[in-house]
């Protein structure tokens, strides 16, 4: 089933049910299984429409291994990582198949010929041929060595992948990707220690991913996929970076929930027989009767034209009379299912009678029914034919029916026989608008009884086997639909007694596949003593492969909907056309042609072996090898068709990330609310949740001040996500806690009430306060379809960024949760408070020794060293006393003041428009619409031929989606502005295409532009200018550059440049120096994945030129990787900014961020340490080592003064502190702007007080460090690392 029809259908009737998350969003995840072939398709051929890409296999096999390890390090599961390949069909998924591919291969065609009737010169090499993705190919082949390298490789060297069981299942073995995936879930399910609770993740979204995972009656299954956008251009790329990408979450655990509110009439009605998991298993069924991969959809059956809510709403009318339910666990209830047919046949009448409605208004008009009659039937036949007979056949026809009619119409003249006669001729029609419908589709000459029970029962048939094929696995590989078209509701009948019974057979081989689902335009993806059975005038089977063939949409909107009117396969003369050249098959081609085990892969660090790569030049060997490998049988998953799956009880917990309507009170009902699904207002029903008011009465901003104040909650309901209170408001008065500035404290109401105080909000306050109510009351009914109603108290709090190792005393580590800087407003209504929260039981550490055992990699978040990646050394001597022993790595730093400084030297100058069009002799108009988008459509205005239209338009700027090409323009609050690069552009232009100028300058009202109207002359050919205007575009190095986000700050591509000649400079200068230390633990930075989305240092600035480091373990970017960076993407939320870094060193995945080489990448803060902010905060100390800014404030409201708190030594120093001179020179960072990108509220530094000081140079005295430091200590820093030993347990 198409993407775009039922999964927009099913996020528009459920708003919440699909969740828009960024990375840091995703919740945990025990098992992930990826459908491989959406992966495949989109790093092989991401834009069909662009005839002129070209791509080796080698790159795709990188994309490939690039796309998978994006998607592990995202979800990270816990214990299954499960990749499936799609392996040979059914014989019923062939047709579909075949159909597919020979459509792809008529489309590639046709645009090639399109692109060289245009004129445009295309690549010599082979276009890649996406049919190529189907099992037994060469090319699949060579995939399936390579994904093996690629698990070998991964669960060697990356320790995420080595507590995790590894399963491959390739091409070879038989079955579709998500089916194989689904008989593995099946078999684990039936075990007798399952655990109900598995959390479940299906990369895809396709709507029989869903029907599929509703099957297993998991209750935490949900799917992922990229963000759709409906109505894009297909041409847009997919963004590499992980973190830039949006996903889509959808949760079957709110689909549940949803559809026990769809069907909720029937709880009333049937009472105790009421079961949701039956329910859910007939919502599956219905959604097969909208058409499939399997079956073609009934007829006038459309999701955009209502057929699903018409099925929901027969299925409540005849349910509870049934006695039962219609899908008993895979296995259909003939009697049941064939009265709510009858019921659901109804449509068939009711969509003739609009056919009818009008037929009558032709009587009034005319004066004769019969007449009426055959011209109704006469416009349904030309319809169903599609305009492909004549005209003065339909004349004959017509004529004859008049006829005919007449004589049917002699002697009824009793007008009270009008009404039986009516009736008499609504039957009488409609039963010849369906004949016409079989003999038109499906090209029957007798539409018989027979034939009409034979159509039942295949249509019954195919029914069966696909709920067997989605419950049980394949029960048969051999059977098929044979139509390309469906019976009429009313004609399938007299089912109940039906015997249906299905011959396992056996699955098709690799090469019986290509040759069944080939075009003969792929012919060469066969073995070569194939090829000529698809083209041979003399080829038993050559009527099986059509070069030209019909369409038809069937009453479907999209092209690619369409039925492909191609033969179907027979089995067995294909099999004894292609047995005569099997002898002649190759070693190498016999070893592709074969079945296969899928394999299970594990982390055995016994094992030790060098594993060879097929492409060493790309991938090499892999020296060291630690994996164990074993072969499943394929016949190991089954479960027998009549096992139960266990039920799950969720009442008593909330597992995080995995929503629930439950914990607030609320209605529902179905309205067409508008609510906005893909960028996009919804335009049909919504399922509608309404709040109730509180049975507690009044709310009270004092006592809910009391309940919640410094306490977590969970917000964002449904999505429950976890914020700290630190603030609640009914609009007059605030309650707010008040404590020291960089303490975010969790308060038990056990103990005394936490510190607060109490204000009075100012008007400006009050009317901030009801702008907040708006905001959240408009978000929640537009985004969520959830009525919030009258909003009393708002709360105000820090959402949990994640959890971190905290050291406390006497050497023991706490897990403790994080909150952001940034404060938001949430209704008080939708906050859920008391839940027993479900967070996975990680590995958890409890000691410091077990925290930082030897050799953990570590980051340094105090001074000096600030940000430098280390080694722990052997502690056990020092950690008695809470200290941990290091070994840091200290790089020579790349020298980039005197780049600041001049960086207007080399930044790209902008000017106005009308600068430009002075400069070029034209009006500041041409500039501002050549710069972005001009279309050309064939033909002339007042003759227009077609739709098709070309942009000529230079394509620099972006209104709409506020983006622009840097380097080229830039968007300032009142007018775009143009590089020198804009106006040698357009100069070109003007001079090569003047004529284009002229014709917008005289129609500047204009949207579309006519080849006819700018090229006139009978000696010249618009198509051609046009071709070459879009081919000298095509061919100019600015179709090339990324656009960015008007709101990114970027340094330009000139500065990189010179970014990137500092940086290899500075690599020959100095070697990397290293310093062993004695650190207090509370100073160091584990990257650990508990950690992830954790900020390493929340105070940290960003601004361009800053120097980072990568803190992020087994992700793209290597681990302590330095870089600096070059641009800033601002967000409303802290953890969705955005920092484009250009690294020192190129890595693999790398981007070209305005760089030479793919050095560079795109990091949200949690991913970085900012080098630049430790050497500024270094150098405004005082004199004293390592006095840095505490922790963030933790409200948004208070100027509290910090507090010494009785350390005995500097709250970041890495040492027992001790006091120096620091004469370094603080980086001059000219035109640099210090605002923190996010958009939130965020505390200033507060000065520290004599006092302060005074009190930590006292401590400091106590450690037993030199009353009077030695002169060169002052200058010296490493001095102070080397003679560390002899200080006092440092």
């Amino acid at each position: 089933m198409g993407v775009p029809k039922f999964y927009r259908w099913i996020s528009e009737r459920y708003p919440c049910l699909s969740e828009v998350v960024k990375e840091h969003k995703i919740p945990e995840f025990d098992n992930l299984y990826l459908d491989m072939n959406g992966i495949i398709h989109q790093c092989s051929h991401p834009n069909d429409e662009d005839v002129h890409f070209r791509i080796s296999d080698e790159k795709i096999f990188a994309d490939i291994f690039h796309y998978l390890e994006v998607l592990f390090r995202i979800i990270k599961p816990r214990k299954v990582f499960f990749m499936a390949v799609d392996g040979v069909a059914p014989r019923a998924k062939m047709n579909q198949q075949r159909g597919r591919r020979f459509r792809s291969a008529k489309e590639a065609e046709e645009k090639i010929k399109k692109a060289l009737e245009k004129g445009e010169v295309l690549p010599t090499e082979a276009r890649f041929d996406s049919n190529c993705i189907t099992p037994g190919t060469d090319f699949m082949a060579r995939l399936q060595e390579q994904l093996k390298y690629f698990v070998h490789n991964k669960i060697s060297t990356d320790k995420l992948w080595q507590n995790v069981n590894v399963y491959l299942s390739g091409h070879e073995t038989p079955g579709e990707g998500e089916h194989k995936i689904m008989e593995f879930i099946r078999s684990e399910n039936a075990k007798p220690n399952h655990d109900p609770n598995t959390r479940h993740c299906l990369y895809g979204l396709d709507a029989d991913l869903m029907m599929l995972g509703l099957t297993s009656h998991e209750p935490n299954f949900s799917l992922l996929r990229e963000e759709v956008r409906f109505g894009g251009k297909k041409s847009q790329k997919r963004i590499t970076a992980p973190e830039e990408t949006t996903f889509h979450l959808l949760h079957l655990s709110l689909m549940r929930e949803y559809i026990d509110y769809e069907f909720s009439e029937l709880k009333y009605q049937m009472g105790s027989d009421y079961d949701l998991e039956r329910i859910i298993d007939d919502w599956i069924l219905m959604g097969f009767l909208v058409g499939n991969d399997f079956i073609p959809h009934l007829p006038h059956f459309h999701i955009n034209h209502d057929a699903l809510p018409l099925l929901y709403k027969t299925y409540i009318s005849v349910l509870p009379s049934l006695g039962g339910y219609l899908n008993e666990n895979g296995h259909l209830n003939l009697r049941n299912f064939e009265k709510y047919l009858e019921k659901l046949s109804e449509f068939d009448r009711e969509h003739f009678s609009e056919v009818f409605v009008d037929l009558k208004w032709f009587e009034s008009k005319v004066g004769n029914k019969y007449l009426n009659e055959c011209a109704g039937l006469v416009a349904e036949e030309e319809a169903a034919a599609k305009g492909s007979k004549k005209s003065e056949d339909a004349d004959l026809r017509l004529a004859a029916l008049v006829s005919s009619g007449k004589k049917a119409g002699e002697g009824k003249e009793a007008l009270g026989d009008d009404e039986e006669e009516e009736d008499d001729l609504f039957e009488t029609e409609f039963r010849q608008y369906k004949r016409t419908y079989y003999m038109t589709k499906m090209g029957v000459d007798v539409v018989s009884d027979e034939f009409l029970a034979e159509q039942a029962r295949c249509y019954v048939e195919g029914i069966q086997w696909i709920l067997h094929y989605y419950y049980h696995g394949v029960q048969s590989w051999s059977w098929y639909y044979p139509y390309h078209y469906a019976p009429f509701l009313s004609d399938i009948k007299n089912i109940s007694g039906l015997k249906l019974t299905f011959d396992l057979g056996k699955p098709f081989m690799p090469f019986q596949q290509l040759l069944a689902v080939l075009p003969a335009a792929s012919k060469v993806l066969l073995p070569e003593c194939y090829r000529d059975l698809m083209t041979s005038t003399n080829s038993p089977i050559i009527e099986y492969y059509p070069l030209d063939f019909k369409t038809d949409l069937n009453g479907k909107q999209q092209e690619w909907e369409a039925v492909v009117l191609i033969p179907f396969i027979d089995e067995r003369c294909l099999l004894a056309a292609m047995e005569p050249f099997n002898h002649k098959l190759t070693n190498e081609e016999k070893a592709r042609n074969r079945h296969s085990e899928c394999d299970l892969y594990s982390y055995d660090g016994d094992l030790d072996f060098t594993y060879n790569s097929s492409l060493p030049h790309l991938f090499p060997s892999i020296i060291n090898c630690h994996v164990k490998k074993v072969s499943i049988p394929m016949d190991t998953w089954k479960v027998p068709p009549g096992h139960i799956y266990k039920r799950a009880d969720r009442s008593a917990l909330y597992f995080c990330g995995f929503p629930t309507l439950h914990h607030i009170k609320h209605k529902f009902y179905k309205k067409k609310s508008g609510v906005v699904v893909f960028q996009q207002s919804s335009r049909g029903e919504n399922m509608m949740l309404e709040l109730l008011p509180s049975q507690d009465g009044e709310t009270v901003c004092e006592d809910v001040a009391a309940q919640v104040l410094g306490k977590p909650v969970f917000v964002n309901w449904p999505h429950l996500e976890e914020a700290r209170i630190i603030a609640v408001s009914d609009g007059e008065t605030r309650f707010a806690l008040e404590e020291p500035s960089g303490v975010q404290q969790v308060y038990d109401r056990s103990c005394s009430p936490p510190p607060s105080k109490v204000s009075h909000l100012s008007d400006k306050e009050q009317k901030e306060w009801v702008k907040d109510v708006q905001g959240i009351t408009e978000h929640f009914v537009k985004r969520k379809g959830i009525v919030v109603n009258n909003t009393e108290v708002l709360l105000y709090g820090q959402m949990m960024t994640g959890r971190k190792y905290v050291p406390k005393a006497n050497g023991v580590v706490e897990l403790e949760k994080q909150w952001a800087k940034q404060v938001l407003p949430f209704a008080y209504q939708t906050v859920v408070k008391d839940i027993k929260a479900f967070y996975s039981s990680l590995t958890c550490f409890r000691s410091l020794a077990e925290f930082f055992p030897p050799t953990t990699p570590v980051f340094m978040v105090g001074t000096p060293y600030y940000g430098s990646m280390g080694e722990v050394q052997d502690s056990q001597d020092v950690i008695k006393d809470g200290r941990i022993r290091v070994v840091f790595s200290v790089p020579h730093e790349p020298q980039l003041e005197h780049l600041i400084q001049n960086q207007h030297k080399y930044s790209v100058k902008y000017s106005p428009g009308y600068y430009l069009a002075s400069r070029l002799g034209i009006s500041s108009y041409l500039v501002s619409r050549f710069s972005g988008s001009i279309f050309i459509g064939r033909g002339s205005k007042k003759n227009p031929c077609g739709e098709q239209r070309a942009n000529v338009g230079l394509n620099l700027k972006f209104n709409k989606k506020n983006e622009e090409v840097p380097g080229y323009t830039k968007r300032t609050e009142k007018e775009w502005l143009y590089s020198a690069s804009v106006q040698e552009l357009l100069a070109e232009y003007l001079e090569k295409f003047s004529e284009v100028f002229d014709a917008v300058s005289r129609n500047s009202h204009d949207d579309v532009f006519y080849e006819d109207d700018i090229w006139p002359g009978e000696d010249e050919n618009g198509a051609e200018k046009v071709a070459e205007i879009t081919s000298w575009l095509k061919g100019h190095p600015v179709s090339s550059i990324s656009r960015a986000s008007c709101d990114l700050q970027v340094l330009d591509a000139a500065i990189v440049e010179k970014i990137e000649e500092a940086v290899e400079r500075s690599k020959v200068k100095k070697s990397t120096k290293k310093v062993r230390v004695t650190v207090k633990p509370h100073l160091l930075f584990r990257p650990l994945e508990q950690q992830l989305g954790v900020v390493p240092d929340p105070e940290a600035e960003y601004r361009l030129f800053d120097r980072v480091i990568n803190i992020r373990e087994s992700f793209t970017v290597p681990l302590g990787l330095r870089g600096t960076i070059i641009g800033i993407k601002g967000a409303d939320v802290e953890a969705e900014v955005l920092y484009e870094v250009l690294f020192d060193e190129e890595f693999a995945g790398g981007l070209n961020i305005r760089c030479v080489s793919p050095r560079g990448y795109r990091l949200p803060p949690c991913a970085l340490i900012n080098l630049s902010h430790g050497v500024r905060m270094d150098h405004t100390s005082h004199k004293l080592t390592a006095v840095v800014k505490p922790q963030p404030a933790a409200g948004i409201v208070f100027n509290s003064h910090r507090q010494p708190a009785g350390l005995n030594h500097c709250p970041r120093s890495p040492f027992v502190p001790t006091q120096y001179n620091n004469k370094h020179v603080a980086a001059k960072s000219a035109a640099q702007s210090s605002n923190s990108p996010s958009k939130g509220l965020y505390q200033k530094q507060q000065p520290r007080t004599g006092e302060d000081y005074s009190n930590l140079w006292q401590s400091l005295q106590k450690t037993g460090a030199p009353d009077k430091p030695p002169d060169h200590w002052n200058n010296d820093v490493s001095v102070v690392c080397l003679l560390s030993k002899k200080l006092h347990n440092l």
